[in-house]
């Protein structure tokens, strides 16, 4: 049987070798489930949009909400409070009548930032390779 991947490098090997001795034994590392739960947070869509845009500086709730164009008033809480618990964003009342609620990103949001927008940004640059990829697969699985 060939081996699969070999173009990963040994540190993915390693991390591959690690997670197939957690299956043999029925757990999953404890390094490996913290790497899964935040890359949870930070990896659905509504968090990277509301990270990108608070990139810019602090938002209220209605600006993201008309920016952001689509979630639910739900999601976008949802969303911002788990952010908040994570530590990736700040949330300032200021008592007004109504309250004035402004998010913007914390320091480790900042950092997060950086792969965000890493990401955009490859998203970007490779948006008609993906496009070319899946339209050849629809094309096969056609026939």
């Amino acid at each position: 049987m060939k081996p699969r991947n070999r173009h990963l490098p040994a540190q993915s090997q390693s991390f591959r070798d690690v997670f197939a001795a957690a299956r043999i034994n029925g757990d999953i590392p404890a390094d490996c489930r913290s790497v899964n739960e935040i890359l949870a947070r930070v990896g659905d869509k509504w968090s990277v949009l509301v990270v990108s845009l608070l990139g810019d500086g602090s938002l209220r709730f209605s600006e993201l909400r008309r920016l952001i164009g689509g979630i639910s008033q739900k999601m976008l809480t949802t969303t911002l409070r788990g952010l908040e618990r994570d530590g990736f964003v700040i949330r300032t009342v200021t008592p007004t009548i109504p309250p004035k609620v402004d998010y913007e990103l914390t320091p480790l949001g900042r950092d997060l930032l950086v792969p965000v927008k890493a990401l955009g940004e490859w998203a970007k640059r490779n948006r008609a390779r993906v496009e070319t990829a899946r339209a050849r697969f629809d094309q096969i699985g056609k026939s």
